[in-house]
């Protein structure tokens, strides 16, 4: 058997962030309008740092405006919550992030919440995340909507395939069993307590990680042929003390059973980043009224 194709989200993320620059050049020329993106970072977490940077330069790059704040670990969450309020009253900022995770002091579901839901581009909002279960257009959470991306341009039509998704975050398991019901496919959420995990797995067309344990998906747990979807990002160190990331998928077993698999890196962490500045560009459009443009196109 040869090794599994790469699904390699760079290049469909450089594609995406192309139109979306295309898009931004559009709004300037023809409605004087530049996408402003505020990204409020609580803390000093390395990893996200790192983020909320390649948020930044990104956005700039596509030609939007960019804010990125970053407040001490012993900030308030009522000084939070007073941040957020004044962005979405900020004609010039379209779309609000919040890094997460947030400092033990606060309630990350509050803080969410109260940015703006016409401004939320994480797509974490409750009234989002309450379109999203209930089949409404709404802001969609940027990984899973990057994780659909890659499964329909790697399979194409996605209707009756049997989906397993092993991890039940708000953030990516359930939005993208949401996602994948739409596409009709036949959906099981799994997590680390379920019971005969692995035989479980075994029987997926489309096997998506997101479980958060590194390499806890061995490849004896794959369909041959199936399509896996790693969006798991763990560093581990190694013997020699080096450290290395690596996905919940134990990759070196996986892409030799695999049909398609996402490499970690590289695979949907680029993805979530630009379906983010589309989200961006999306609430942009709608906010002063405009159509939205067609920023993927339709498999």
């Amino acid at each position: 058997m040869t090794d599994a194709q790469l699904i390699d989200g760079k290049v469909f993320a450089a594609r995406l962030r192309n139109t979306i620059a295309d898009t931004v050049n559009w709004l300037g020329s023809e409605h004087n309008l530049v996408p402003g993106l505020a990204v409020l970072m609580v803390g000093d977490d390395p990893a996200s740092q790192i983020y909320t940077r390649n948020k930044a330069k990104q956005s700039t790059a596509a030609g939007m405006t960019s804010l990125h704040e970053q407040l001490p670990t012993e900030t308030s969450q009522v000084a939070v919550l007073k941040k957020i309020e004044a962005l979405n009253n900020d004609l010039s900022i379209n779309g609000i992030l919040v890094q997460l995770p947030l400092p033990d002091q606060m309630d990350s579901d509050i803080v969410i919440d109260t940015i703006a839901p016409t401004k939320d581009v994480d797509g974490f909002h409750l009234l989002n995340a309450g379109r999203l279960v209930t089949g409404r257009n709404g802001l969609t959470p940027c990984t899973p909507q990057g994780c659909l991306i890659l499964l329909k341009e790697t399979l194409g039509d996605l209707e009756g395939a049997n989906a397993v998704i092993v991890g039940r975050s708000n953030i990516v398991g359930k939005p993208i069993a949401q996602l994948l019901l739409r596409e009709n496919c036949t959906v099981t959420v799994a997590h680390s307590r379920t019971r005969n995990l692995a035989e479980l797995c075994r029987r997926a067309d489309i096997l998506v990680a997101a479980v958060g344990r590194p390499e806890m998906i061995r490849g004896g747990w794959i369909r041959p042929g199936a399509a896996v979807i790693d969006v798991g990002i763990n560093r581990i160190v190694g013997p020699d003390n080096t450290t290395r990331l690596v996905g919940d998928v134990a990759f070196s077993e996986a892409v030799q059973i695999a049909g398609a698999i996402t490499p970690v890196p590289g695979g949907v962490g680029p993805m979530t980043v630009a379906c983010l500045l589309a989200n961006c560009v999306r609430v942009t459009c709608q906010q002063h009224g405009l159509p939205e443009p067609e920023l993927w196109p339709a498999t």
